[in-house]
């Protein structure tokens, strides 16, 4: 498994990575991955987006999106992996690039958005240390049209990339 950022070329592996992901996970992603120019916009330079790469193919990426105005000093993470490689530890790795990213862009904190119900997502998080902050009820609205919660975990980059570099797992991104 390769990890690198996005780059020039990547365009076509991307569009095919994003059309492996099934329409209900789709509802939760941000941007329209359907699009194109989304794609490219992505494999610019100073994006902070990291790939996964088995076999030629991406199965995994990562965004850090650093927020604006008085919430510069933050970063969102956007996260999706290819459901044929789920449960294989490929989202905390991603999570941890995001991590590094984040103190890359010298950014203090991360926070990431999950569905309320995704418990195995936010248990992941949780153990990467990130805290939940707030639960929005009845804050999503689904591609079925279904209301549901949204939940907000943050994490203090300083402090996470610290433990981080102690076990020695900065020294592997």
């Amino acid at each position: 498994m390769e990890f690198r950022p996005i780059a020039a070329g990547d365009e076509p592996a991307l569009q095919r990575f994003f059309a492996r992901i099934p329409e209900a996970d789709r509802t939760f992603l941000k941007e329209d991955v359907d699009d194109p120019a989304i794609a490219a916009a992505w494999a610019r330079p100073g994006s902070a987006r990291t790939i996964a790469v088995e076999a030629g193919e991406v199965v995994g990426s990562v965004a850090v999106v650093p927020l604006h105005g008085w919430s510069s000093h933050v970063g969102e993470v956007r996260l999706v992996v290819d459901p044929a490689a789920r449960g294989r530890g490929l989202g905390r790795e991603l999570a941890r690039h995001a991590v590094h990213d984040a103190v890359e862009l010298e950014l203090a904190k991360l926070v990431v958005e999950v569905i309320a119900d995704q418990t195995e997502l936010i248990a992941m998080f949780v153990a990467l240390g990130f805290d939940p902050e707030a639960l929005l009820a009845d804050h999503v609205r689904d591609r079925n049209g279904q209301i549901r919660d949204l939940l907000v975990l943050a994490n203090d980059v300083e402090s996470q990339f610290a433990a981080m570099t102690t076990a020695g797992i900065t020294e592997e991104l």
